[in-house]
């Protein structure tokens, strides 16, 4: 077991892996730490590596303390603390690995590998007597790691939701404010920074898809592999969609949700979902980001901010980086061991549907369908005739049903698409159940 380094009693050693937007908050919190009246960590950045040296950033840095060279942080005897802002699995893990090796606490705002090797990298820790801290790899500056792990401790966690992505949330909130199609909003998205040239991480669910991950994990003591946590994107939502899903009495929003009991198991999922407006969560608009825990014993508590950005993340990393200085050892983290949980299946989940047809406007529509869901088992709460064109014979058909099962749903969607009434299947939503709407 490699002995921790121990932090100087003057100046903590920082070793910064990644020194772009994130990173440069980061350095920079550091450098002005100097400014406080009383600064209760001393800390330097002491090398950091990046990509390419010759790159201007806006960071109060010593040119000579850049280099490519991974060694010049893992093997500098300067550096107690390792911080990764690299992101992406590859090289990330090899490199936070090398660290929690040679007894260099860790700080990370990487929720892919957090994600995907995050059970891995937490029992290195453990065995080099380290810390390994991620607080902002989920939310961004919203404080969510730290109350699961340790305020929220004696509860048994009911359900995870949380609107995790500040993109999708940013697209979402100008088609239901604004009226505007999802290609249009995505452009001005990516105008304003909030979305990138490639938004496929962010508008498929990727992104939020690893975040609920962590959440799970740290929820339910158990790994759950990204790709048995159910993922859709937000580009089949239509600006139709929300103006129906107001009559109705609800939004839409991105929402990554992982629940657990005892019988069912544990299911994770990523997806577009109609939210009644009475819920919190409906009014968290732009860019922002909010997780809902509901705790045995407390309830449901609700945390809400930036969950992204350099300032917001760097509060996160920074907030992790002055843990470490102030309890000097690993000893007070635990890996995360997995217990036995059945990963429950989508196909099993249970939930009303939105469902938007374009119709033949014509007598027994309406019965067909029903009759396609009536054999899966599924009951129709309530229908909504919308936009018709009597001029082309067509009609928006808006259908709400009560509480179905899954995968009964998708068997009567492929047979509804096979109608021969039904022009096409414009859209399928769930509608997310909340037990106290008060």
């Amino acid at each position: 077991m490699t002995t921790p380094k121990r932090m100087d009693s003057q100046v903590t050693g920082i070793g910064l892996l990644g020194l772009g937007v994130v990173g440069s908050a980061v350095a920079n919190t550091i450098t002005d730490r100097h400014r406080l009246e009383d600064p209760s960590v001393p800390l330097e950045v002491v090398a950091a590596v990046v990509r390419d040296p010759s790159r201007k950033r806006e960071v109060s840095l010593d040119q000579s303390a850049i280099s490519t060279d991974i060694e010049t942080v893992i093997a500098n005897p300067e550096v107690g603390i390792v911080v990764e802002l690299m992101g992406g699995v590859d090289p990330a893990f090899d490199y936070i690995t090398s660290a929690l090796k040679a007894g260099q606490h860790v700080v990370t705002a990487n929720k892919e590998v957090m994600a995907k090797r995050g059970i891995d990298l937490l029992a290195t820790a453990a065995e080099n007597s380290v810390q390994l801290l991620y607080e902002a790899s989920v939310a961004g500056g919203i404080p969510i790691i730290g109350p699961l792990m340790n305020d929220l401790a004696a509860n048994k966690i009911r359900s995870l939701r949380g609107i995790i992505n500040g993109t999708t949330n940013f697209i979402l909130t100008k088609m239901a404010h604004e009226g505007a199609d999802f290609n249009d909003v995505l452009t001005e998205a990516q105008s304003l920074g909030y979305a990138e040239s490639d938004p496929t991480a962010d508008v498929d669910g990727f992104d939020a898809q690893y975040k609920i991950a962590v959440l799970a994990r740290l929820a339910y003591h158990t790994e759950v592999p990204v790709d048995e946590i159910h993922r859709e994107g937000i580009q089949e939502v239509h600006a139709k969609d929300f103006r129906y899903a107001k009559e109705l009495g609800y939004t839409i929003k991105l929402l990554a949700v992982a629940q657990a009991d005892s019988e069912s198991g544990l299911l994770a999922r990523v997806h577009p979902a109609l939210i009644p407006f009475e819920v919190p969560m409906a009014t968290v608009n732009g860019v922002l980001n909010a997780v809902e825990v509901e705790g045995d014993l407390v309830g449901p508590l609700w945390f809400q901010g930036p969950g992204a950005g350099p300032n917001p993340t760097a509060s996160a990393v920074m907030g992790d980086v002055i843990r470490v200085t102030k309890s000097g050892s690993g000893e007070e983290t635990t890996p995360d061991v997995p217990d036995p949980f059945l990963i429950a299946s989508m196909d099993d989940h249970v939930c009303q549907y939105y469902l938007r047809l374009t119709a033949s406007d014509r007598p027994g529509v309406l019965a067909s369908v029903a009759k396609v869901l009536g054999d899966a088992d599924i009951s129709i709460n309530s229908v909504l005739q919308k936009d018709t064109d009597t001029e082309n014979g067509r009609a928006d058909l808006v259908i709400m049903t009560h509480p179905a099962r899954e995968a009964n749903m998708q068997s009567a969607v492929s047979s509804i698409k096979e109608l021969d009434t039904v022009l096409q299947l414009d859209s399928l939503l769930r509608v997310e159940t909340y037990s106290d709407r008060s």
